[in-house]
Parts: structure tokens; C-alpha cells; sequence
């Protein structure tokens, strides 16, 4: 061993000492040290074992506004989160499999940008027509599927999961709605036949969909915690059965379910449950559901339960005390902004 290299194993000795990061014994070590006159107040430090952070992004898409997204990505990477998840409306669904691919090609060039690994979750605009349905299953795998991290169950759900002649008339009806918004603008989209069908807002999980999410529950009984994300909310149908079954298991669980579709947050609670319904990231402001702003989501779990705070896009602001990639020059809440339906 060279003089140089015992120079350096030295040197890193001396730095694991002063830090406190190790000890030649093998006992643990407050990685905190300071004079005791040092002026704090006496509660441990909040660095529990087995925490972690996720985020949370709304709809992107329903009259997608430009760079809302793309300042999003931004503000999640200085958040540092563990992961990403959505709650769907991830492009701007068509019938044309050429331009469904391009849309997918781009979105996986906006979430490229990311620190961390980003969950997909499909919506109406993901899924209900043909050809969105076969690019998701060809490029993304599974409509609805389940993961766990930490100890925390994760699951994702597809609320467009009808019969097939079901979902035929349903794509045809959606087609024509969106045709005439996106042409003459939304003020008039509640008075038309998508708008007034059950599965306009509460979609529709199959009851082979309901098992597979019992059985996955029923796999892991004891974990400490359980998220749903999906798109639409089937309780606010009158025929929610599959769901209904689903939520008998879930009773007496920790658990927190997160959804979009209406451009606008709501809270509620159901079983003693959080229901939590985001507003947008980008997708167009709808007032008239409620309040319609720009959000992200950070949710904290560690042993004691569950941390949920919503972000106001316009409020994180980088290191300059700006919003990242120029976003200050966009309306980020409907508060401050026109009317999109005037």
C-alpha cells in the first residue's frame, strides 16, 4: 500500500468520524452535531425509517393549455419526489392511430425530463375509442394494474372498462361531444348526450376488474397503507356495483383515493376515508365544477400515516424566486384568469 493511498484511506476516516456517519465500534451515530449552546427547540429530528415522498400531476389534457405541463415536470424535479403518478387525461385522444402514437411519442419526450420513475393512469381521453385503446395496450401494457413500494400498496384502476358494445357507443358519443367543444367551445358540453350519460362522470370498472383489485387486497392484508388512483369516480353512479364490492374490502383499511376528470378539486370522505378529486396540470380551467387551478400533489407516508398537501403551480418557485421555464408568464388558476366558457 502506497503513502498516498494510506494518506486517503486516513483522510476519509477522519471525515466518517467528524460527520458522525461512522464509528470504528459499528454503533450508530447522531449525524447531527453542534455545540450544546446551539439554540434549537428539543424535538427529535423528522427523519423517521421507511418514509418516502410521491407526487401526484391532474389532467394534462381537455384543451390542453401550452407550457403548463412542461413547467409542472420542472417544479416535480425540484420537489424530489420517490416517484410520479397521474390520475390520467395523459394526451389528446383521437381516432387516428398514427397521430395516438405521435401524442404518446410525445408525452414520453415530456416525462423523459423527469428525475423520477412517472405511473401511468389512463382517462377518457387515454382510452375510450379503439384506437387509444390498442396503443395503450401495445405500448403501455395492462388498463389497470397494482404495485407495492415501501410497505404501501398502489392501485391503479381504468374507469373506461366497459363491454364492448358499451364502449363502441360510448366512443361515438365522447367523439361527437369533444368534436363540438374543442370546435364552438365548452359552455354548452353538460347539455350534450355524452354529458348526460351515467359514465360521462362515473365511468365504469368491470367486475372482472373488481376481483382482480379484491384479490390484490386480499394478497396483502397487512400493509400500512393503500392508494386508488383513477380517473372518473364511479360512486356517483346509481349502478356502481363492481366498485361498490371493491369499497366492502376496503372498509376498515388505510386507505386514500385520488381522481380527476372534472378539472376542479373536491374533497369528501367516504368510509373515513379521503376521496380527493384534483383540478388540473394543464388541462383547461372548468370554474363552473368548482375550484379550477393548476396543482400538483406531494404525498408523505411513513409509519404514523399518511401526509397530504396540495401545491399551487404559481407558488413554487426555483432558487431566482421564479416559476421554472418561464412560467410566470402563464395562468396557473382560474381565479386569476378569463373565463375559458365567456
Amino acid at each position: 500500500m502506497t503513502t498516498r493511498t494510506i494518506a486517503l484511506l486516513l483522510c476519509l476516516v477522519l471525515f466518517a468520524a467528524g460527520s458522525g456517519l461512522a464509528r470504528a465500534d459499528g454503533d450508530s451515530v447522531s449525524l447531527f452535531e453542534a455545540p450544546d449552546t446551539a439554540p434549537r427547540s428539543g424535538q427529535p429530528f423528522d427523519d423517521p425509517q421507511g418514509r418516502f415522498r410521491f407526487v401526484i400531476h391532474s389532467d394534462i389534457t381537455g384543451s390542453e393549455r401550452q407550457g403548463v405541463f412542461e413547467v409542472a415536470v420542472e417544479q416535480i424535479n425540484l420537489l424530489r419526489p420517490e416517484f410520479i403518478i397521474s390520475v390520467g387525461d395523459l394526451i389528446a385522444g383521437t381516432d387516428d392511430r398514427s397521430e395516438v402514437d405521435q401524442a404518446w411519442d410525445r408525452y414520453a419526450q415530456r416525462v423523459g425530463k423527469a428525475k423520477a420513475p412517472v405511473f401511468y393512469v389512463g382517462g377518457n381521453h387515454d382510452l375510450l375509442g379503439q384506437a387509444l385503446r390498442e396503443a395503450w395496450e401495445e405500448r403501455h401494457g395492462p388498463r389497470y394494474y397494482h404495485f407495492e413500494y415501501k410497505d404501501t400498496l398502489f392501485l391503479v384502476l381504468d374507469t373506461e372498462d366497459h363491454s364492448p358494445e358499451r364502449f363502441e357507443e360510448i366512443s361515438r358519443l365522447r367523439a361527437e361531444a369533444y368534436e363540438i367543444a374543442y370546435r364552438v367551445g365548452w359552455a354548452d358540453f353538460d347539455k350534450l348526450p355524452y354529458s348526460r350519460i351515467p359514465e360521462s362522470d362515473g365511468g365504469a370498472i368491470s367486475k372482472e376488474q373488481s376481483e382482480y383489485f379484491q384479490q390484490v387486497l386480499a394478497e396483502h392484508p397487512d400493509v400500512r397503507w393503500t392508494f386508488l388512483f383513477m380517473h372518473k369516480a364511479p360512486w356517483l353512479r346509481d349502478d356502481y356495483a363492481p366498485f361498490e364490492a371493491l369499497e366492502a374490502v376496503l372498509a376498515g383499511r388505510s386507505y386514500t383515493v385520488f381522481h380527476g376528470h372534472k378539472h376542479a378539486y373536491e374533497y369528501e370522505q367516504r368510509q373515513g376515508a379521503d376521496y380527493i378529486r384534483l383540478a388540473t396540470t394543464g388541462g383547461v380551467f372548468l370554474p363552473r365544477n368548482g375550484r379550477s387551478m393548476d396543482q400538483l400533489v406531494m404525498v408523505t407516508v411513513d409509519e404514523e400515516g399518511v401526509d397530504i398537501v396540495n401545491l399551487l403551480m404559481q407558488g413554487i418557485l426555483d432558487r431566482t424566486g421564479n416559476i421554472p421555464l418561464g412560467g410566470d408568464r402563464l395562468c396557473l388558476d382560474s381565479q386569476e384568469c378569463p373565463d375559458p366558457l365567456d
